[in-house]
Parts: structure tokens; C-alpha cells; sequence
């Protein structure tokens, strides 16, 4: 517990910089920049969390000087915009690549938005701190913390993140909400961030706060008492007599004596009564978020913090590894790239920020090792040793569906393995994980049929029992790669190549195909172009955009550097690699597999969302995947843009985006990029119709021009999936107690046609999880609503993470693909009463559920939605860890 009189970070010239980066550009704030077209010049709790994250970032930096490069300079930075892609390069050295901190801050700043959509959530006034509900607004700002803090120290940055996105929103809304800015206050409140701190001089419920204000813009509103208070939104709770409101377009009670409001969450008076203030409320709720992420920092430590963020340009490195007595050869050369990466990266940019592993057998799997000091996992990789024999098929893919709980996302898995999985029902829901963490996974299969040892048949095996490995790496952009225990350690040299800014370039057509070259384009932003061909190849030949043709011959080639290890071979491009058009001809027995990739620091990353305009705020509703029937926003970050040049320089941009049915390649469409914000911080925007949304994969891809005036093409790692339905997990009121019964809500909803449903649930570890709802009828338009049970055992481990899906299934009637949802909880220790400084929990989901005793849940029409129309959510959980001591 930190002591209540503990000052807080002092900022010096960082403050300074702030200033100059953020209130310039624009004269709580609603969500995210897509509410900007409601009210242009608004400053967005999105833009102030990014803001609040890159000069506490900065502050890191200055604070800790790069190995082996010169110390950054706070002057370098005043009177420029504040951009990831600068501050890698200063301090990781030019080329780094900021997408993994883009990600994380993404996964920050949308939790944060969706304070203002999630049903759990927006309508809640102790978590916007409206109604003068102010000392339960902190309580649950800092349970929010506490939460943030506990599960990044258990190493589960995604919930993390999801918890900090809530608490900045929480913070950010006291300064727009209520009068302190009225009061004459220029800095943030001394004591919002300290629970065991009482907040003095609050009005009380018979003090009358507002006068009557007839017009859009209530500058004068305000009574002269000089006590604390924040306006009504809504009818819950009612607005008692002399009361403020929220005010604004959609705030009912805004429209009662008296009427008018009090908010600053924009510049415009028709959704902000008080909208002249809301510079100065933007710049207090700036400053309060800098001092709730530094607070963070000191108790995270750098690393920690660093862990939060994700502020590396490094990826993480995981294994999952067979440990039966036939797998020697590949648990050696697991070992061996290990020891080369520590050669070869410690101590630099490059180094993997984590490490970790999985092994499994049969019928066993784990325990999963997490670390980030390469020797402890050099350590633990040199205990495993291939042990026992047993039958072909093995516990693959939930030792696989285990590593993915662990690892961060954007991140590579290897499996090294040689047999077929045990476990293939599994493949639906680890290929829906391995896209919802964006995580790529590589099989490395030594399928050798002249071996016998250590791995004992019991009868003939199906040619397609790797079927399921095919299908989790094409969903997650990862490859199957056939070999031999002779080639197993040169072929897992990719694992080396994996770790740095790789991207996968696009073939056309997608697959080799007799007679038909596969094609694809290089530009002069990418290096190092590497070509990996595998299978029944007898010939294949490269041919450059200048006519220069290279074949299968080992060795230093006209165009580059060939290697072949059995039926594998890796060709690397002399750099720099010819600008244009490239051709791959193959001739092979059966289909090749091929893949280009690339080092580049120009890249994207995106989301999809829903626009709301309807609700408490206008803003973007972020969604997991688009959903069938949904006219849906895709949100594109470009990153790797940087201060390039002059401002007169030309810079490489990006104009549509083009869908691909996956895996034929067939184009679906090709729709418009906008360009959002500042041209310098790469936001781009996409309509998607419904008509364009059919269910099933499909690639992303972004095509644009170079600085030069030159085509330029992206591909997203991964495929995405339109989902025939929403699914939405919430989560529990509470934290997840040894010993206790906790609820869980769900919901489907189909907008395209009528659906007949069945719903699996299933929960990781092996917890008892029940359901009232396990097949839905839906029409059009309409929600099936349910209640889950999870039985937590007095014998979970406490700070372990739980992972409960569902996944929603079309029967014979209607046969739409799965669809699945993920809600990642944490178990916790109660704290003992008198540290309580938070309510015992948070208001659950309004959800309406049929009898226990009945498999049918209560099917009604999606219109309505609650007090603000309709809401769509996506398969996040929404978890309330409180009652913790705080730090």
C-alpha cells in the first residue's frame, strides 16, 4: 500500500512538451477519432490515452539511455508531433519497428472506447463518474488500477490492457464531467488516485448545483457553490431538483428543470453545454492520465511497464514441443536456434521480449514456462529430453491452445513435432484463437515413413491425419513445413528470421498451379526477400523484374543465395532486390507449397468497428471480427511512416483496400481508404457494405503508392473471418474466488438471415461450466439471451488465467461456419475487509435468461438495445477484479 502522502511524479520539461504536442492542434471526450465527424476539433479519450502513453514512453527513454547508442534529447522532440515510429527509431535505432507498442496502445485506447458501448458499462455513472456519484467513481477508478496492476504482474498484458483502458476512461471523464475545471482548478485533482485519500468539499444531495438553461450552450449555468459535483445523464438514477445534467443531444434528463448541462467532452455545444471548456478540460485529463501511467511504471518497474506496452520491436518466441521418445532430433534443434538467437540478439533490439514453452505427449501437455531471460529459458529447453513412446497421435493442439493463452499477440508459435494430433476436435476453436490473438503458427513435422523407433502405430493412419495443422496455419498465416530428422536443424533456421519485421508478400494466385507462374511485387521499401518452397518439387526457377532467372542450383545465384535441405529450400534476395514484378515457376508432384517474405518497417495494423450514433457518445463500437449483415468500419494504422524527409517529401500512402476469398484468392472487392486525423500518424478508414460481408475468410490487403509514385501492396499476416452471427461473452460482477459460483451472460444476434443454433461452451483449465443455452432459433434481427455458471474449485491456482468460449454452430438447417467467443478472466485472492476501499462489485449485464431447467434461451427482437437503442459488442469480457488492496 502505497503512504496517502506520497507525492506524485514530478514531470519537469515534459510538461512542456505536452502542452506544445496536444493543445495546438485543436481548440469525456468522446470515444475515438471516428467520433470527430460529430464534432471535428474534439479532443478523443482515444487520442488522450495515445497522447498520456507516448510521452510516459519518452520519459522511459529519457530516463534510461539505449546500450551502445547516444542518449535521446528532450529538445529533439519539442515542436514536433509525437510519433511511435520516431521514438523507436532514436532509440532502437533507425528501421525499428513500433507495430507491437501500436497494437498494445490500440488494445488500450479501444478498451477505453468501449467504456461508452459495452452494456455493463455505459450506462453505469460510478464509471464516468456522472451523478455525483464521485467517491464511488474513485473507488472503482482505482479498483481498475489495482486490477490493471495484478494481471500484468501475472503476465496477462491483454487483460491488462483491457482493465487500463477502462480506468484512463474513468480518470479522463472526471475532468470533463464535473465542475472542477469550473472551480478554477489547473491541475488534476491531488487526490483521485489515492483510494485511502477522502475527497473533501462534495455537494450534498440537497445542494442545488444548476440553473435553468434553455439554450444549446450554458456557459453561466453553474450556481456559485464551490463544491464538488458532475451531472445526471439519463433517468437512472433520476435527476432530483436543482441538479446539473450531463447535456447534450441524447442526454434525457438534460430536457428537466433544470435544463442544460455541464459536460466537456467536445467542442460542439449540441452534444456540450460547457463546450468552451473543454481545451482546458482535455489538458487536465492529459496530465491526470501521464500521472496514472507513470504510477504504473513505478510499480511495474521499467521492465514491467515496458511488458505493458509491449514497448519493444522485438517478437516473442514460443515453442510447443513433442517430448516422446522419437522426437530427439527436434528437440535438439529447438535448442540450437535458441542458443544462436542468444549469440547472436542478446542484449540488442532484436532480442525476443518473451520466451515460451509448452511440451506435451500423450495423453499430457504443459505445464506452459513463461520468461524473459533467455537464460532461464535456455535452462528449461535443456531439461526437456525426448522420454517414453506411445501411439502415433498426441495432445498437439492443447499444448498448442495452452501456448496461445500465454502469448502475447502478434507473436510466432513453432511446433515441433512428428506426429498427427489426438486432439482434432480441438481445431475449430484453437484456428478462431490463433486469429483472435493474431498470433502466426508453424508446424515443423518430421514425417519420415521410414522411421520406426520410439514411435509405436497400432494401425494404419490416414495420409490426412495433418489435415488440422493445415487448417490452424492457414487461419493464422503460419505454414506446415514437412521434413527429416537430418534437415530438421537447417530448416528450423527460419525460427532465427522469425523473430525480426517480416512480411508476407502476396502471390497471384495464391497456389502453385500447372503451367502458371505465381506472381508478386516488390518495392523499394522492402529488404532481404526471402523464398521458401517445400514438397515433391523436381524444378523451380525465380525470374526478376529485369529478366534475371535463378533455378533450384545451390549456392550464391545471380539473384541471391539458395540452400536445400531435403524437400525444403530457402532462397535469400541480394539486397537491394529489383523494384516490380517477380515470377516463381515450379514444377512439382502434387501442390508446392511457397512463401515470400521480407523485412520492412512499413506495415499496418487494423480493427473493425461499428458506428454508433445513437448511444451516450457517437463513436466506433470496436468488434473482434465483421459480422454477416453489418455494414461495418475498417480502422487501418499505418506504421513504419515516421517524420519521413521534409514536409515536402513525398510520403508512401495507401488508397484501398481489397478483399480476398481465402484460400482461392477470387477478388470480393475493393473499397476506398480515407485518411483520419494528422497525414503523419497513418490512420486510414474503410467502408465495408454488408453485400461485401458474406461468412467464411477472406485476406486483407492494402494497395497504395511509395514515395516515388510506385506501386506499393501490403497483405495482413492472418486472414480475417466474417462471423454468420455476434457472439458476446460478458464477464462476471466480481473477481474470480477460489471456492465461488460465477455468473457469465451471452448473447446472439443474427442480421443477416434466420439462424438455427447450436451453443458449445468450454472453459481452460477443465473448471465445471454450465449452461442454460444451448440452441438458439433466430429470425432476423433477433437476440437469444443466456446465463453460464463457472465453477471455480478451492483448488485453482490464484493469479491463473481462465479462459472460457463459446462457440456457436449451425446444424444441418443452417450450415454457417462456427463462430466463437473468447473471455479471459483471472483468479484472485479476496482481500481482507478493512483494505476494501472499492463496492463489493460491479453491476452485472441486464440480461434476460430462460429457466435453468430449459435448453432454450429468451429469443427476442435486437431493436431497443437499453436506454441509448441498440448496442453491438463484441466477444470481449467485461471483468470488475475489485475489493484488492490497491498496488
Amino acid at each position: 500500500m502505497l503512504p496517502a502522502e506520497l507525492p506524485l511524479p514530478q514531470y519537469g520539461p515534459l510538461v512542456v512538451l505536452l502542452l506544445q504536442l496536444l493543445l495546438p492542434s485543436t481548440s469525456a471526450f468522446f470515444p475515438n477519432i471516428w467520433s470527430l465527424l460529430a464534432a471535428p476539433g474534439s479532443i478523443t479519450h482515444q487520442e488522450l490515452t495515445e497522447e498520456a502513453a507516448l510521452n510516459v514512453t519518452l520519459q522511459l527513454f529519457l530516463d534510461q539511455p539505449p546500450p551502445g547508442r547516444p542518449p535521446l534529447r528532450l529538445e529533439d522532440f519539442l515542436g514536433r508531433t509525437l510519433l511511435a515510429d520516431d521514438l523507436f527509431a532514436a532509440y532502437f535505432g533507425p528501421g525499428s519497428p513500433s507495430w507491437r507498442f501500436r497494437a498494445a496502445l490500440g488494445e488500450v485506447s479501444r478498451a477505453n472506447a468501449a467504456q461508452d458501448f459495452l452494456p455493463t458499462s455505459r450506462n453505469d455513472p460510478d464509471l464516468h463518474f456522472d451523478a455525483e456519484r464521485l467517491g464511488q467513481g474513485r473507488a472503482r477508478l482505482a479498483g481498475a488500477l489495482r486490477e490493471t496492476l495484478v494481471a500484468a504482474r501475472a503476465l496477462d498484458h491483454t487483460l491488462a490492457r483491457q482493465r487500463l483502458g477502462a480506468a484512463l476512461h474513468a480518470l479522463q471523464d472526471f475532468y470533463s464531467h464535473s465542475n472542477w475545471v469550473e472551480l478554477g482548478e489547473q491541475q488534476p485533482h491531488p487526490h483521485l488516485l489515492w483510494p485511502r485519500q477522502e475527497l473533501r468539499s462534495l455537494a450534498q444531495e440537497g445542494d442545488p448545483t444548476c440553473s435553468d438553461c434553455g439554450g444549446l450552450s450554458c456557459p453561466g449555468n453553474l450556481l456559485g457553490l464551490r463544491r464538488l459535483t458532475s451531472g445526471y445523464f439519463g433517468t437512472h438514477p433520476p435527476k432530483p431538483p436543482g441538479k446539473c445534467s450531463h447535456g447534450g443531444h441524447f442526454d434525457q434528463s438534460s430536457s428537466q428543470p433544470p435544463r442544460g448541462g455541464i459536460n466537456k467532452d467536445s467542442t460542439s455545444p449540441g452534444f456540450s453545454p460547457h463546450h468552451a471548456l473543454h481545451l482546458q478540460a482535455a489538458r487536465l485529463a492529459l496530465l491526470a492520465s501521464i500521472q496514472a501511467l507513470s504510477l504504473l511504471r513505478s510499480r511495474l518497474g521499467d521492465g514491467g511497464f515496458s511488458r505493458l506496452l509491449d514497448i519493444t520491436p522485438a517478437s516473442s518466441l514460443s515453442f510447443v514441443l513433442d517430448t516422446t521418445g522419437s522426437m530427439g532430433e527436434e528437440i535438439h534443434a529447438a535448442k540450437v536456434q535458441t542458443r544462436r538467437l542468444a549469440e547472436q540478439r542478446r542484449g540488442s533490439p532484436a532480442e525476443p521480449a518473451r520466451y515460451v514453452l509448452v511440451p506435451f505427449h500423450d495423453p499430457g501437455f504443459g505445464p506452459v514456462f513463461i520468461t524473459s531471460d533467455l537464460d532461464s529459458f535456455w535452462q528449461r529447453l535443456d531439461e526437456l529430453h525426448a522420454l517414453g513412446g506411445g501411439d502415433e497421435p498426441e495432445m498437439c493442439l492443447s499444448a498448442l491452445e495452452l501456448a496461445l493463452l500465454h502469448t502475447p499477440p502478434l507473436s510466432d508459435i513453432f511446433v515441433f513435432t512428428d506426429a498427427s494430433p489426438k486432439d482434432a476436435f480441438l481445431t475449430q476453436r484453437v484456428e478462431a484463437l490463433s486469429q483472435e490473438r493474431r498470433c502466426r503458427v508453424t508446424f515443423l513435422v518430421t514425417e519420415d515413413p521410414s522411421r520406426l523407433q520410439g514411435r509405436a502405430r497400432r494401425e494404419v493412419l490416414s495420409p490426412l491425419r495433418f489435415e488440422p495443422y493445415e487448417v490452424v496455419a492457414l487461419a493464422s498465416g503460419g505454414e506446415v513445413i514437412f521434413t527429416k530428422d537430418q534437415h530438421i536443424q537447417d530448416v528450423a533456421a527460419i525460427v532465427g528470421e522469425s523473430t525480426v519485421a517480416q512480411v508476407t508478400l502476396a502471390l497471384e494466385p495464391p497456389t502453385a498451379a500447372p503451367g502458371r507462374p505465381l506472381v508478386f511485387s516488390v518495392d523499394g521499401l522492402l529488404r532481404r526477400v526471402t523464398v521458401r518452397l517445400h514438397g515433391a518439387i523436381s524444378s523451380f526457377s525465380i525470374r526478376s523484374p529485369a529478366g534475371v532467372s535463378q533455378g533450384q542450383e545451390e549456392g550464391v545465384g545471380p539473384l541471391g543465395h539458395t540452400r536445400r535441405f531435403g524437400q525444403f529450400w530457402m532462397v535469400t534476395m541480394a539486397d537491394p532486390p529489383h523494384r516490380g514484378a517477380w515470377e516463381i515457376q515450379v514444377t512439382a508432384e502434387g501442390t508446392p507449397r511457397v512463401r515470400v517474405q521480407a523485412q520492412t518497417s512499413l506495415d499496418f495494423l487494423f480493427h473493425f468497428g461499428i458506428p454508433m450514433e445513437d448511444g451516450p457518445h457517437p463513436g466506433l463500437y470496436p468488434l473482434t471480427q465483421p459480422v454477416a449483415g453489418l455494414q461495418t468500419q475498417l480502422l487501418v494504422e499505418v506504421t513504419g511512416l515516421g517524420s519521413r524527409g521534409s514536409a515536402g517529401d513525398a510520403r508512401p500512402h495507401f488508397s484501398h483496400a481489397v478483399l480476398r476469398r481465402v484460400p482461392e484468392g477470387t477478388m470480393l472487392g475493393e473499397v476506398p481508404l480515407e485518411p483520419v486525423g494528422p497525414v503523419e500518424r497513418g490512420l486510414l478508414a474503410a467502408s465495408l457494405p454488408a453485400s461485401l460481408l458474406s461468412p467464411g475468410p477472406f485476406s486483407l490487403e492494402l494497395t497504395g503508392q511509395d514515395g516515388g509514385g510506385r506501386g506499393l501492396r501490403r497483405t495482413a499476416p492472418q486472414p480475417c473471418t466474417v462471423a454468420p452471427v455476434l457472439l458476446e461473452l460478458s464477464g462476471p460482477p466480481g473477481l474470480l474466488i477460489p471456492g465461488s459460483r460465477v455468473p457469465l451472460g451471452l448473447r446472439v444476434t443474427s442480421f443477416s438471415a434466420a439462424q438455427d443454433l447450436n451453443l458449445r461452451t468450454s472453459v481452460s483449465p477443465g473448471f465445471a461450466l454450465a449452461s442454460n443455452l444451448s440452441r438458439a432459433r433466430l429470425g432476423l434481427n433477433e437476440s437469444a439471451w443466456g446465463r453460464l455458471w463457472l465453477e471455480v474449485p478451492e483448488s485453482a491456482a490464484l493469479d491463473s488465467v481462465v479462459m472460457v468460449t463459446v462457440t456457436a454452430v449451425g446444424q444441418e438447417a443452417s450450415p454457417a461456419p462456427p463462430t466463437h467467443a473468447f473471455l479471459r478472466l483471472l483468479v484472485l485472492a479476496p482481500a481482507p475487509q478493512d483494505q476494501l476501499s472499492a463496492p463489493a462489485g460491479a453491476p452485472g449485464p441486464a440480461l434476460t435468461a430462460s429457466p435453468a431447467s430449459s435448453a432454450w434461451g429468451l429469443v427476442t427482437p435486437r431493436a431497443g438495445g437499453g436506454a441509448h437503442g441498440p448496442c453491438w459488442g463484441s466477444a470481449w469480457g467485461t471483468l470488475f477484479l475489485l475489493g484488492l488492496a490497491f498496488w
